[in-house]
């Protein structure tokens, strides 16, 4: 059997993750980002006359995935506590004599992981990101087009008030365009780390912060005012907004998957031939709704632990920086499936405005009781006015009861009552609310 090379590869994994995200998360993409760190710390040193140049360009050239063995790096990992040791000791044995005593020259084995990290990070970014426009342009498009389906609102569990549709999707648009903001942020602010032994940089000389420059400009990346070997900041921010993203995609999946239901049947996932049951023929699951959720319960223990693990002491920490990577890559992988299916959630969403009426009607107008008694409220004082409809709201025929009252009659005729039980009317600013989110979209995707 072949050994996994992502994520992806996995018997599960496939449930969890996205094959483009997950590409950039595998054995080989963390080996090649630190052996890419390994040809830039090298550069980075000739550029500043710390090493010979034919010494970082021969130890480049070795900088090369394919050239060693992911899992006879892994075994051997143990007798150092990390993946880097042995690597430096593989990739010196490739190069010519000359150019052994400048491999890995002034640097440690967290530089090497925690900006290898960072690399892994940015560039599974970049996929995952797509998958959150196009959930996003998704979303927008649904709450265009439904901007005027009238809808039950649901709070704490039950039916509330009128809604559209519209603004539903609304909601999820700007939750993810928000989400996909903090992790642009988050990324593009993710230093690369070079700090030596013990954060002073003292084998590289005068030449450490010089060296310390160079080297984030050839991997692309910020280069920090100071080492952060324990200041784990940027890997706090990463997480959060990882988070973040997983919550937003899980809002979407647990409200499509509620009104997916048998009983409120107002949306239904598309894709033929999926969400079968393996006993019941007749049912279509919301698999993606399921997975996506199943993500998003995932995403806090694992936030939690970074935070948790960011409580470092001294200048090198003994366990909170090797309990960081697995966490991050795990959500990682999480939120670049969960950006996936919520894209293919979205973009294949069936909507019934029809069943959306039937069940706005299902309650007799009970959910415009809020509208009889703003009518009434000028006249009688908001409290009186309250009271007057919880009574009639507790007769089994709404409206007529709401007729028979003299104190409602006095100030309403059949047709007030009539207009304020039109869920049209008591919309209030949905409308515009789908206007404003629109153009937070727009205006993010120019």
């Amino acid at each position: 059997m072949r050994p996994s090379s992502s994520p992806s590869d996995r018997l599960l994994g496939g449930l969890s993750g996205a094959p483009d995200v997950d590409a950039q998360l595998g054995d080989a993409a963390l080996l090649q980002a630190m052996l890419d760190v390994e040809a830039a710390l090298a550069r980075a040193g000739a550029d500043n006359g710390v090493l010979p140049a034919a010494a970082a360009e021969a130890i480049a050239a070795q900088c090369h995935a394919e050239r060693y063995d992911p899992a006879a790096l892994g075994r051997a990992a143990d007798a150092a506590g990390n993946p880097v040791v042995p690597l430096v000791r593989e990739l010196t044995a490739r190069v010519a004599e000359s150019a052994r005593p400048w491999v890995h020259h002034g640097a440690t084995s967290q530089d090497v992981l925690d900006t290898a990290l960072v690399l892994v990070a940015v560039r599974a970014a970049a996929p995952l990101l797509r998958h959150v426009a196009v959930a996003a342009d998704a979303a927008a498009g649904l709450a265009d087009t439904h901007r005027a389906t009238p809808q039950v609102a649901r709070t704490l569990g039950q039916q509330a008030a009128p809604t559209t549709f519209g603004l539903t999707a609304a909601q999820w648009l700007l939750g993810l365009a928000q989400a996909r903001a903090g992790l642009a942020q988050a990324c593009s602010a993710l230093p690369a780390q070079l700090g030596g032994a013990v954060g002073t940089l003292a084998a590289l000389g005068p030449a450490g912060p010089a060296v310390a420059e160079r080297f984030a400009a050839h991997l692309g990346r910020v280069a920090p005012p100071l080492p952060w070997h324990t200041r784990r900041q940027p890997l706090l921010d990463l997480s959060a907004a990882l988070g973040g993203l997983l919550a937003a995609t899980g809002t979407v999946a647990v409200d499509v998957g509620l009104l997916a239901q048998t009983e409120v049947g107002e949306v239904a996932e598309g894709g033929a031939g999926r969400g079968g049951s393996s006993a019941m023929p007749h049912k279509r699951n919301p698999v993606d709704s399921i997975l996506i959720t199943a993500a998003a319960r995932r995403g806090p223990g694992l936030v939690a632990t970074l935070f948790g693990a960011a409580v470092q002491e001294q200048q090198r920490a003994t366990g909170g920086w090797h309990a960081e990577w697995e966490p991050l890559l795990d959500l990682l992988h999480l939120a670049g499936g969960a950006s996936a299916r919520t894209a293919r959630m979205l973009a294949g969403l069936r909507v019934f405005p029809d069943r959306m009426r039937a069940n706005l009607d299902t309650a007799g107008g009970l959910v415009l009781a809020e509208a009889v008694a703003a009518r009434l409220a000028p006249v009688l004082g908001r409290g009186a006015a309250h009271d007057l409809v919880t009574r009639a709201a507790a007769r089994p025929d709404f409206r007529a009861a709401l007729l028979a009252d003299p104190d409602v009659r006095a100030h309403l005729s059949e047709t007030d009552v009539d207009e304020a039980l039109d869920p049209r009317g008591w919309l209030g600013s949905a409308d515009r609310f789908v206007d404003r989110a629109l153009a937070i979209h727009r205006g993010a995707a120019a």
